[in-house]
């Protein structure tokens, strides 16, 4: 075990979760090992250099499903597929952004000669918006060859465009509860084995997941939604607590690991602040499945998870 590294090492040496730990895990791209004396994940070199290998990756803005195709193949042919297919996206949107620049500055030059007092200027201005539309549907791609520093100039760049967020409000539940702890408790310890064997008690809140992973103060929980005939006899030795649903502004973090959920939480604060809607600390953020069925998690080659913020109205 000396050789082995403990997943709270790996969580500060390369400055991840445990939450993203235990993501890839789950998509086959690293094993952890377990011991009969030793509770937590360990990994071994090959795996620390695997990690290694999908943070490189992951810095390109390459996606888990392709991740996995470059790993499952032999050769260095699928790992040049996906980087010249991305290097012809970020082509294509450098090239589109140029467009789309080019059209708001002869938007705002209508604007500025235009006569609101006269209703042929005002009904330019209906028409200029829908030659916009079109444009931006129809903008051509140039072939802007990017080198690989400007590839992740421009990646971190468009990393700020905020996703779609809705308001929503979650009902009140009843559910099981892990407890708080932190990641690396939560996702090495005995609450995991036991939710898996004990699936016939929960059902679902949000379309098919019972689940909710919540996050406040650096500690975790998980919470999974009880069917309403299930008792504390029942889910002994965890505890059953009440949630109290609320207000929460929801936003799509596509691949459910730690990276993808920082950015998207970084991106929905920002986004609250342009609204009548603040952050409501006195909750934690929660993070839920979407699709658990493994089928559409196979054609997607990543899980879909959204990010529930905790918000109130401002006073």
């Amino acid at each position: 075990m000396d050789d082995l590294v403990k997943i709270k090492d790996m969580t500060t040496r390369y400055q991840l979760s445990a939450r993203t730990l235990r993501y890839y895990e789950d998509m086959g791209l690293i094993k952890s090992i377990r011991s009969d004396d030793y509770a937590y994940r360990l990994y071994d070199e090959a795996n620390i250099k695997r990690l290694e290998q999908i943070l490189i990756l992951r810095k390109l803005n390459i996606s888990i499903k392709d991740i996995r195709r470059i790993f499952d193949a032999s050769g260095s042919e699928i790992v040049l597929e996906v980087l010249e297919k991305k290097a012809d996206d970020i082509d294509e949107e450098i090239s589109l952004l140029h467009e789309l620049k080019e059209i708001v500055l002869e938007f705002i030059c209508q604007i500025e000669s235009a006569d609101f007092g006269r209703e042929a200027d005002v009904r330019l201005l209906y028409e200029k918006a829908k030659e916009i539309k079109t444009q931006l549907v129809h903008a051509n791609y140039n072939g802007n060859p990017a080198t690989i520093h400007r590839l992740l100039e421009v990646t971190e760049k468009l990393d700020s465009k905020v996703p779609d967020i809705m308001i929503v409000r979650i009902p009140k539940f009843r559910a099981v509860t892990s407890g708080a702890m932190s990641f690396e408790e939560l996702f090495g310890g005995d609450f995991e084995p036991w939710q898996k064997s004990h699936n016939h008690l929960f059902r679902p809140v949000l379309f098919e997941a019972p689940d909710f992973l919540c996050e406040k103060d650096g500690l975790a929980e998980w919470l999974w939604a009880l069917k309403d005939e299930v008792t504390e006899a029942d889910t002994h030795p965890y505890k059953v607590t009440e949630h109290p649903g609320g207000l929460y502004a929801v936003a799509v973090s596509v691949d459910g690991d730690g990276e993808s959920y920082d950015k998207v939480r970084n991106k929905l604060e920002k986004w609250l602040e342009g609204t009548n809607f603040i952050l409501d600390n006195r909750r934690g953020f929660m993070g839920h499945m979407i699709y658990v069925d493994d089928e559409i998690k196979r054609g997607l080659g990543y899980h879909q998870m959204n990010l529930y913020a905790p918000v109130k109205l401002k006073e």
